[in-house]
């Protein structure tokens, strides 16, 4: 029996047989996010998930797709590839959690220059412990050789995930009111925005990412700025069994300003004392370095802010003790208005 190559793919740049060794590495991740017992699948044609709808009156199924940006670059640039895959699992699941979805899934697409098989492995990965991380599935993904259009160094990731939520348990904003308490979850650093701006005023392509900087607490600026995205799922899953939540924002790419009024109804903002963010020293670095606007910082950057739950005064202290017993040391960030938008005093 014949096994599967090509010798004129191969002079074209594309090395089949590379795929096949990448897959086989990477099962090895693919099996951590399976739960005892199950298959896993990875080599078919299609990723298949058993869906369990007891205690489920109306399911509702979520979905969120994104990528990692021009964070990737600071990876090539160290060549360090294992927490890549994180981030991208956390920019998917962490906007679904804002409905209130939990994260049943997750399948990712890996274009590269050249399939080094290692280098896909580690990426893939840090996609299976972002996985981990969240309480999903790596169900299945794809890598392609793009030989001829990207260098062979440069890769690309993207994601897709999917959840679930009962159709009564959604979390939309609209019982949100004037007096609500906002709290801050507080992220692990950039996360994956803003990075073309990060780039550009830290001279990133020259810099020495593995020095230690002093305003940095001695930690590289390659260290820092690759810290891998916080997954906020578990803890979120927790809050959302004891209180009632009545809004989520992931801050992203935007940062207070374009994230905070998607979980807010018309009619209201929030007010947000500057002195009460809890910003890490990545933020000034990188504003002292581009004399960057305080405006643009807070519209750019999540300014150590990676999400923000509303819930009732009443239920404040005790969100922000159920958070903290999960491991995400929340604090008060602000106050529900009359108005609209998100005023920074």
């Amino acid at each position: 029996m014949q096994k599967s190559f090509s010798e004129s793919y191969k002079e074209a740049g594309v090395d089949i047989t590379a795929g096949y060794r990448a897959v086989e590495l990477m099962k090895k991740h693919v099996a951590r996010t399976l739960p005892a017992g199950a298959e896993e699948g990875i080599g078919g044609f299609g990723g298949l998930y058993p869906l369990d709808l007891k205690g489920v009156e109306e399911p509702v199924l979520v979905s969120g797709t994104d990528g990692v940006g021009t964070k990737l670059r600071i990876a090539q640039l160290l060549d360090r590839h294992d927490t890549i895959g994180i981030d991208c699992v956390a920019m998917c699941v962490n906007d679904i959690i804002c409905c209130g979805a939990r994260p049943l899934f997750f399948l990712d697409y890996i274009a590269c220059g050249k399939n080094i098989p290692e280098k896909i492995a580690d990426i893939v990965g840090g996609v299976a412990e972002g996985c981990v991380r969240a309480g999903c599935r790596l169900v299945g993904g794809e890598t392609a050789e793009h030989p001829g259009t990207m260098p062979e160094g440069d890769y690309d990731i993207a994601g897709f995930a999917v959840g679930m939520v009962d159709r009564k348990k959604i979390v939309d904003g609209s019982d949100t009111a004037a007096g609500d308490a906002v709290l801050a979850l507080p992220s692990t650093g950039v996360h994956s925005n803003g990075f073309s701006l990060v780039r550009k005023v830290l001279d990133v392509e020259r810099a020495d990412l593995n020095a230690p900087v002093k305003e940095l607490g001695g930690k590289s600026l390659g260290e820092v700025l690759l810290e891998p995205t916080a997954i906020y799922v578990k803890p979120m899953l927790a809050l959302f069994g004891e209180v009632k939540v009545k809004g989520v924002s992931h801050i992203t790419g935007g940062g207070f300003y374009e994230n905070m009024p998607r979980s807010i109804p018309k009619g209201l903002g929030v007010k947000i004392k500057k002195s009460d963010v809890k910003t890490p020293p990545v933020f000034s670095y990188i504003q002292r370095a581009g004399g960057i606007s305080e405006r643009d910082m807070f519209n750019t950057f999540n300014m150590g802010v990676g999400m923000t739950v509303t819930v009732a005064e009443g239920d404040a202290e005790r969100a922000i003790a159920l958070l903290r017993q999960k491991g995400v040391e929340a604090y008060r960030l602000g106050v529900i208005v009359e108005g609209e938008g998100v005023e920074i005093v």
